[in-house]
């Protein structure tokens, strides 16, 4: 018996004997070299032996492993440029691989068919194209089609229902006027309530909440394989990163699908203004910033409110007398009593919170300015004044709405709490209002300008202030030049984009059109210089290969093991988008991983039909690969690898069982950065189905940097 290591990299499809690698390590893998490239090769290639001598696997890693010693130095060198212009083809290669998640079989022959020109302006103008095969796609993801206040009463929270239900947990003995501490339950306890919660949710039509996240991702997946509207789902997901928000936080999955159908593909590729405004009143970016809690310090409103109960509170005098005058009073229970105690105290603590200045922070120095853009600490306060009473109704409704329906108390719930808070009628829960009385009232100076608008309208002047200012503009046009040009943009080119987007008002389709036709776009030095990140990777090989998938919780483990899922950056930065964030040396091995697995079918859900692919040779698989993936553009160093490593005999292919299945991490569950990480689930592959040739070929042209590159 022997514990293996933490970062175990392992790869269930194919896999070699470890002496392999060494049989075979020669020049031939140190294509496009560098200073740079030999000592990461070797670094890698330490790495793996160290891994293998700690380990009594004889099967070691997989069969894209030793192409693993290709890819690093030609990934982060430095690539040769030429003078020469692009040709025709590479051009709608260029636009298909940054324009859209990479091109499909026929895309190629169909931009041909209409010009460059005509594809771009078909894009630009997305409502305009049709998209209804991808109707029958999403339509499983229900969560898309309701409100938050159904979300909140569709897919509750499983542990608050019980305590809602049960008057909070039967355990629980108050004594003198306190609650006591809750004991841990027992394994029969957890039973009974699981078979309690599987009972009330079988009676009642609820679903787990565990479900929102595989929807939330599974959409976003399929849009981006399947869409005809390419740029705008390439534009979701930029802007998801600009206006980033973590799923892990609290209710944050409970808003995410009213914030990205409502604000993020409705405005990406509107108006700016309209977008800023959108995500600065969304509960979801409210509540991950905690500026629905920010409240002025000179607010009149006295914490928790009048009434006995609350005065009580406040003088810590909740006296045992009083407790039964007030339970005869509103005829409640000790448990019911005791819950209206405690979330009048977290009105309280909630009230001296006071100026919460997050929201503010980030609006100035990634939504709009930058780091640099002259603000200043005094500004960030003005504008944290500016934004208080922007809030949200019953923001933890996730915790009780589906008990109110259930004990028919839902309309009687939400009137009582819009009443003690001021909501006005027509708002429903989970829904951004503002509150007046929470305002900071008086004039404020932000950037130098004065703000006395009064109320909400003090916030939208902010906003006003911001898209107009020439940071703005260059902060936005830089971070678009990052995403479809290259990781360093020349400062011509961003201003030229800044000019675009200041002349237009914000207007993103303007801005945009202005990136795609300047000099600088079509540069053949630009042409394949920015490394793919994991999503666009892992879509761009689904749309290369024409693989099916349902984008099941199988394939988002494999996009968490990839090291980016939707949503799931804990930092307000969001996903960054250069490649020395991506290229490193367990990264380049889960790409690889992925590779093998989609290539040999092990990915339930997912399938890729290879035929296509087969030939009377290896070689000439290999020469069909080359073809259909890289269009034939493949280094001589390259094709010289791919050649020699296809030669190889074809190692052992193992089924994956329980003790190899992949460990899969919670998703969205890691911190900023961090790949994998958070609660372990595992997933089991499927046995490798195929000709082993074809997909061991396709494996090895995934994992190219040609094809790494975009």
């Amino acid at each position: 018996m022997f514990t293996r290591p933490a970062v175990l990299y392992r790869f269930n499809c194919i896999c070699i004997e470890p002496r392999f690698i060494l049989d075979h390590l020669d020049s031939s893998f140190f294509p496009f070299q560098t200073s740079k490239t030999p000592a990461l090769v070797f670094f890698v290639f330490v790495k793996v032996m160290r891994f293998l001598q700690y380990t009594t696997l004889r099967r070691a890693v997989a069969l894209a492993m030793f192409a693993i010693l290709v890819l690093p130095g030609s990934l982060l060198a430095d690539r040769p440029t030429t003078a020469k212009k692009l040709t025709e083809e590479q051009k709608i290669l260029h636009v298909l691989n940054r324009l859209t998640y990479g091109p499909r079989p026929g895309d190629l022959e169909r931009v041909k068919a209409i010009g460059i020109e005509k594809f771009i302006e078909q894009q630009l103008n997305a409502p305009a194209i049709e998209d209804t095969k991808l109707d029958a796609r999403i339509s499983r993801f229900d969560v898309f089609g309701m409100s938050t206040a159904e979300v909140f009463g569709k897919y509750p929270n499983p542990g608050a229902l019980l305590q809602q239900l049960e008057g909070r947990n039967r355990r629980q003995q108050p004594a003198n006027g306190a609650p006591a501490m809750n004991e841990e339950p027992t394994a029969a306890e957890r039973q009974d309530r699981q078979r309690q919660l599987r009972e009330i949710y079988a009676e009642y039509g609820l679903r787990p909440a565990g479900q929102l996240l595989p929807q939330i991702v599974g959409n976003r997946v399929v849009r981006a394989a399947y869409s005809e509207r390419q740029l705008q789902e390439v534009m979701v997901d930029f802007w998801q990163n600009h206006f980033n928000v973590f799923a892990g936080k609290a209710a944050v999955r409970w808003y995410i699908p009213s914030y990205e159908r409502d604000v993020l593909r409705k405005h990406a590729l509107g108006n700016f203004r309209d977008l800023l405004a959108g995500t600065a009143q969304h509960p979801a970016m409210l509540f991950y910033l905690d500026n629905f809690e920010s409240v002025s310090p000179n607010s009149q409103q006295r914490a928790g409110g009048n009434g006995p109960l609350q005065r009580a509170i406040r003088s810590g005098n909740v006296s045992p007398q009083l407790r039964e005058q007030i339970k005869q009073r509103q005829g409640i229970t000790d448990a019911e009593l005791d819950r209206r105690i405690a979330q009048a105290r977290n009105a309280g603590n909630q009230q001296r919170r006071g100026l919460n200045e997050n929201y503010a922070r980030e609006l100035l120095e990634l939504h709009t300015l930058g780091v640099g853009g002259g603000y200043t600490q005094q500004d960030i306060v003005e504008v944290a004044k500016a934004f208080t009473g922007w809030t949200i109704a019953d923001p933890r409704g996730y915790r009780r709405a589906a008990a109110n329906m259930i004990r028919g108390e839902e309309n009687r719930q939400i009137e009582r709490l819009q009443r003690m808070a001021g909501i006005p009628d027509d708002i429903e829960s989970g829904e951004f209002y503002f509150n007046e009385r929470w305002h900071e009232k008086g004039p404020k100076a932000v950037l130098g300008q004065k703000i006395d608008e009064g109320g909400i309208k003090d916030g939208l002047k902010v906003l006003d202030i911001l898209v107009k200012h020439p940071s703005t503009a260059k902060f936005i046009a830089r971070k678009l030049a990052v995403k479809f040009v290259r990781d360093d943009p020349s400062e011509g080119m961003v201003e030229r984009v800044a000019a675009a987007f200041s002349k237009s008002n914000g207007d993103i389709k303007a801005t945009l059109r202005g990136l795609f036709t300047d000099k600088e776009f079509f540069a053949p030095e630009n042409y394949r210089a920015k490394i793919k990140t994991p999503f666009e990777l892992a879509v761009s090989t689904l749309r290369a290969l024409g693989a099916e998938t349902n984008a099941n919780p199988a394939l988002i483990g494999m996009l968490n093991k990839l090291g980016e899922v939707p949503y799931g950056y804990q930092a307000p930065t969001g996903y960054p988008d250069t490649a020395e964030d991506w290229v490193n040396t367990g990264a380049l091995l889960e790409r690889l991983n992925f590779a093998v697995a989609i290539s040999s079918n092990r990915i339930p859900g997912t399938r890729v039909d290879l035929r296509g692919y087969y030939a009377a040779s290896r070689g000439e698989i290999l020469e069909n690969a080359i073809g259909k993936i890289l269009y034939d553009e493949v280094s001589p160093a390259t094709r010289a690898s791919l050649e020699k490593q296809a030669a190889q005999p074809l190692p052992e292919v193992a089924a994956g069982n329980e003790a190899d299945d992949l460990d899969l991490g919670d998703i969205n569950m890691r911190p900023a950065g961090m790949p994998g990480g958070g609660m372990n689930r595992r997933v089991r592959l499927m046995q490798p189905s195929g000709e082993p040739e074809v997909f061991k070929a396709v494996s090895l042209v995934l994992g190219t940097p040609e094809f790494q590159r975009q």
